[in-house]
């Protein structure tokens, strides 16, 4: 089992109810990302190859609420996962999810775990 699950402290991850099935891992492409729905809610799940690990965050630019984050660019910055909003550049760290390089709104991120070929995403609801 793959584990991206550093990031988040043992106390967030008690507050962890639902370990959502999101898609195989074969659905997603390397070194990039893809949108999955849980409610109404959209997720991007990166597939962070080249560093062997699994991030997801909101899907939603706070910059100008476009819902573009899975299809930004990934890559570190000073060693920080991060990805990059595809139309405003604004970019976002994958751990933490503060905005890196503006002042500015951060976004949601979640813990992600790989069991058996599936990708799951944790939410407190």
């Amino acid at each position: 089992m793959i584990n991206a699950m550093r990031s988040f402290s043992a106390d967030e991850l008690d507050k962890i109810k639902v370990w959502f099935r999101a898609a195989r891992v074969s659905d997603f492409p390397e070194n990039g990302g893809a949108c999955v729905r849980y409610g109404n809610l959209q997720v991007a799940v990166f597939n962070f190859t080249r560093r062997n690990e699994w991030y997801a965050c909101q899907n939603l630019c706070p910059h100008k609420m476009q819902m573009i984050l899975s299809r930004g660019v990934i890559g570190s910055q000073e060693g920080e996962p991060k990805v990059a909003c595809p139309f405003h550049k604004r970019t976002f760290s994958l751990t933490s999810g503060q905005c890196l390089n503006a002042e500015g709104d951060s976004i949601a991120v979640f813990p992600v775990r790989i069991e058996d070929g599936y990708v799951y995403i944790g939410f407190a609801k």
